[in-house]
């Protein structure tokens, strides 16, 4: 390991603060503490991927087993900072995965960490090659290449690749109906699917026209382990280009009040009070549509 490793070197870049239970007695962070922070960019990383971590690995057949973890310190965190590890992925071998972390306070390197894990055999925990699909992901987000691609389409040509979707997060996270995921609108809807590289779809949404240049986007839903990775963001921006693209001006939508400031941080004004749909809180917003 070396402390020649920059903030700059990491397209991944997970932010923390420091929290009392993680300071030992000389006020600083505890040693261990370091794996852990290097373990939650992990989980970043493979969301940064577009890849809900066990669904991939469930359609690849196989799992990673971490086998070798190295730290080295240099520095020390201290309570309440606010910190920033970097990961990347430095190595694929035939089964191997080498990962390379780094803690950075600023541009100052605390501390670098060297992960090697193992694909292998759930069943077993028997060693084997990584696939060639899962060997692209990790070359390809290392290049700067895009992690997922939008489809546009109709209902027939999207139907398969969006229910899924609909039925995880509307029907069994949120509990809504079954009957009311699909309604009489998506068939004149124009409908957005994000898929990741191995072919996964992640995230979803429709356009509607609402009335003359108003457009509206609804039935927004995102892989729930994703979320956080801008991925309902890629959605949203390639529906409101749709209707850009159409001559709409401006785009409406109601949006679920847990939602509400993932709108707002995109330009979203609210307009009026609370009300439910299908149970739950929701509040109207709307935004202009600039030209490109």
């Amino acid at each position: 390991m070396t402390i020649n490793r920059k903030r700059s070197d990491f397209r991944c870049i997970s932010r923390m603060r420091v929290r009392w239970a993680e300071v030992d007695m000389q006020k600083i962070v505890f040693n261990a503490h370091y794996l852990m922070y290097f373990d939650t960019a992990m989980a970043d990383y493979w969301r940064a991927l577009a890849l809900p971590y066990e669904a991939a690995m469930h359609h690849l057949g196989g799992d990673v087993y971490l086998k070798k973890a190295s730290v080295e310190y240099f520095a020390s965190a201290r309570y309440d900072e606010q910190i920033e590890i970097g990961m990347r992925c430095a190595r694929v071998g035939n089964s191997s995965l080498v990962f390379e972390g780094a803690v950075f306070r600023g541009n100052e390197t605390l501390v670098t960490g060297d992960l090697i894990y193992v694909y292998a055999d759930p069943a077993t925990q028997k060693s084997q090659p990584v696939p060639a699909a899962l060997r692209s992901v990790f070359e390809g987000f290392e290049s700067g290449q895009a992690m997922v691609s939008v489809e546009l389409g109709d209902m027939a040509t999207l139907r398969a690749k969006v229910d899924p979707l609909r039925q995880t997060v509307f029907v069994q996270e949120q509990g809504i109906d079954a009957k009311m995921v699909w309604d009489e609108a998506d068939a004149s809807a124009l409908h957005a699917v994000l898929v990741n590289h191995l072919g996964q779809p992640v995230g979803s949404g429709r356009l509607l026209q609402h009335a003359p240049q108003v457009a509206r986007i609804g039935r927004m839903a995102v892989d729930q382990v994703l979320r956080g990775g801008n991925w309902g963001k890629t959605v949203l921006s390639a529906l409101m280009d749709a209707a850009r693209a159409r001559g709409d001006t401006s785009v409406i939508l109601h949006a679920q009040c847990t939602a509400q400031g993932f709108y707002e941080r995109l330009g979203f004004k609210t307009h009026g009070s609370v009300f439910q749909e299908a149970g739950i809180d929701h509040v109207e917003m709307s935004k202009s549509l600039e030209k490109a």
